[in-house]
């Protein structure tokens, strides 16, 4: 009887263990909502956090099948507004101000084409993207309950994502040395992609790493050459979109 609970005992404390890792990538910590477009199409997009995910810079948005942009369905509060928590060295002391960071999310940037009043594709404090599709990033694994245009029966849906001073050896600090844009941004984002049919109720469709963007932001061009990135390619363990 002895050797029976001893038994019990220790399978519990292996289930247990297996488990402690498996909830990094389970748990749901935070529920979005976005409204990108009135009486739209609902669809939930779902990320699991990867082991790599801290506090990174995040947008989804649709295209048709054509490859032209839709909409945005949600971007990082910070990216959105060109605010950002740690945008201004005051006094030895970085705080909250106006950062204009182009090599964040270029891909979504160009793809989305709408210049600030400096220039740049990406918001900015005097043009900043609409509370609608907003939002602070959340800190872990999250469900975001938004909606697309109605009339659209085949989209693409994208996401893009970056993650600052995640250097490694291909990317490092000397890379580029005189390039200030790239040392923001360290690893280029990660673009993720998937082709979803709204007609198929009921069906889920996961997002893949189809390329990274241009490392400081200067273009719009994707590279589908994966083989550089490192934890890149573990912020985002899983992410997928449910038609309802």
């Amino acid at each position: 009887m002895r050797r029976v609970i001893l038994f019990l005992g220790l399978s519990l404390l292996l289930v247990s263990c297996s488990n402690v890792g498996s909830q990094k990538h389970t748990a749901i910590t935070t529920e979005l909502s976005t409204q990108p477009a009135s009486n739209g199409f609902p669809v939930t997009i779902e990320l699991l956090q990867g082991k790599a995910y801290y506090h990174p810079l995040i947008v989804f948005w649709v295209e048709d099948v054509n490859g032209s942009y839709i909409s945005t369905l949600y971007a990082s509060k910070s990216i959105a507004t060109g605010i950002f928590k740690y945008g201004v060295n005051s006094g030895g002391k970085w705080v909250e101000g106006e950062r204009r960071r182009p090599a964040a999310l270029p891909y979504w940037a160009h793809r989305r084409g709408v210049k600030a009043p400096d220039g740049l594709l990406v918001p900015s404090a005097a043009a900043p993207l609409p509370d609608a599709v907003t939002g602070a990033t959340p800190s872990g694994s999250f469900v975001l309950k938004t909606a697309i245009p109605q009339g659209i029966s085949t989209v693409r849906f994208f996401m893009e994502v970056n993650q600052t001073w995640d250097w490694n050896h291909y990317w490092h600090n000397s890379k580029f040395p005189n390039d200030q844009e790239y040392k923001t941004s360290c690893q280029p984002a990660v673009v993720y992609s998937v082709e979803v049919d709204l007609a198929k109720g009921g069906a889920t469709y996961e997002l893949k790493p189809v390329g990274h963007s241009h490392p400081s932001g200067a273009t719009g061009e994707l590279f589908p050459d994966l083989s550089t990135l490192t934890t890149a390619l573990e912020i985002a363990y899983k992410v997928t979109v449910t038609v309802p």
